[in-house]
């Protein structure tokens, strides 16, 4: 069966392809190189290498030969990272043979344009890629320190760096002792439950002030609307370290310094921009219509408010209270400065733990906040899809 594309693919020459190929290897010389001791080894090694992979596959066997051709770059590959890293070399070079071997007759066949328009311009098609590379590095730039540290929390010892058992893949090289460690300890279970008796109330009360705040802000017949919400939402803006200072000396005066209250309003004051945000973003699709209709039928304000509107608002309102508990539940720079001693959560533990006793119970920690995190996230995701299918359905 013949696949249909915007564009008719051809062979591109070799002065074109080459090039472009020993770039993508010298940019991944330049990471195997760097870990080597020297980056411009790597990255000459690295083009050098990938231009002559991609002259052989591309001039001397051709087309017809790929799929060996393929195959033999991936073991190739491997080859190479057993000889240099051992079983790690091995998953790294199975997954760059893999890429380069579809790289190389990607770029030489000119495939990268298939499913591009047939008049966009060679430079726009070198901005349609090169965004999307940039992207990708910006994502891993942002991920990799977050992926290092959850294998290192099934560390056997207590070290903070990868022992050469972990490398090899050994089995003893790898425990679960820092995270029975974190559910055994008094001091971290304190701080979790800390945590868990700070973030929720925090973030009741971010949703209930932040919710009404939208609603209200949301209305035409208010004045220095603009004002007000710069106002709501400047904690988001103002630094922590800002925000944490001035609390802490108006909680002084007030005598709410120190004080399991004045903690859960520091952290709700920090999570109501988060809410205002998502339910106003809500609000945008809402159908008005809807509240007059039933303020037509009889409705009084309350029950229009629960029974028609917050139903539409609902993944918002939600959506916000996640990102309040998110907040609230990973803050450190206020609860130091507004709480006490008796008030120590988690990432406040975490802080302390860097400062005065490295623990590697840290790094089990932070991967089990990562992991709820991610749970948060993708319970995120589920409603904003959810919203925007009811906005479709709403008759605006």
């Amino acid at each position: 069966m013949s696949v249909m594309t915007l564009t008719p693919i051809e062979k591109k020459p070799l002065s074109f392809a080459l090039p472009v190929i020993g770039a993508a290897g010298g940019f991944a010389g330049l990471f195997v190189g760097t870990a080597h001791g020297s980056g411009l080894l790597g990255i000459a090694i690295g083009a050098l290498a990938l231009m002559a992979l991609g002259f052989v596959a591309l001039q001397i066997l051709g087309l017809g030969m790929e799929k060996p051709v393929r195959w033999g770059i991936i073991a190739l590959f491997t080859a190479v990272g057993v000889m240099v890293a051992g079983v790690p070399g091995f998953v790294l070079g199975v997954l760059f043979g893999w890429f380069f071997s579809w790289f190389i007759y990607w770029i030489g066949e000119g495939r990268y344009r298939a499913n591009l328009a047939p008049y966009l311009t060679s430079g726009q098609v070198l901005w349609h890629y090169s965004f999307r590379v940039l992207c990708g590095a910006i994502f891993i730039f942002l991920i990799t320190p977050i992926l290092v540290v959850m294998p290192l929390s099934f560390n056997a010892q207590n070290f903070f760096t990868f022992t050469p058992e972990m490398l090899r893949f050994d089995p003893a090289g790898y425990s679960l002792k820092h995270y029975e460690d974190f559910f055994t300890s008094s001091g971290w279970q304190q701080a979790l439950r800390n945590s868990l008796a700070i973030a929720p109330v925090a973030t009741l009360l971010s949703v209930s002030f932040g919710t009404l705040a939208a609603i209200g802000l949301s209305s035409e017949h208010v004045p220095f609307r603009r004002a007000i919400m710069a106002i709501l939402i400047s904690p988001m803006i103002v630094p922590l370290i800002i925000s944490a200072a001035g609390m802490y000396f108006f909680y002084s005066r007030i005598g709410l310094q120190g004080t399991y209250f004045g903690v859960v309003l520091a952290h709700a004051a920090l999570g109501i921009p988060f809410v205002i945000i998502t339910v106003t973003a809500t609000l945008v699709g809402f159908d008005r219509s809807l509240t007059r209709a039933a303020a037509n039928m009889g409705a009084d304000p309350v029950t229009t408010f629960f029974r028609v509107q917050m139903p539409l608002i609902l993944p918002g309102v939600i959506s916000g209270g996640l990102f309040a508990f998110i907040t609230s539940f990973d803050e450190v720079v206020v609860v130091l400065f507004v709480g006490s001693a008796n008030q120590q959560t988690l990432p406040w533990r975490m802080f302390t733990g860097l400062r005065e006793q490295i623990s590697p119970t840290i790094l089990a920690v932070a991967t089990i906040l990562v992991a709820i995190s991610i749970v948060l996230l993708a319970t995120l995701e589920m409603l904003r899809r959810r919203s925007e299918r009811l906005r479709g359905m709403s008759p605006g």
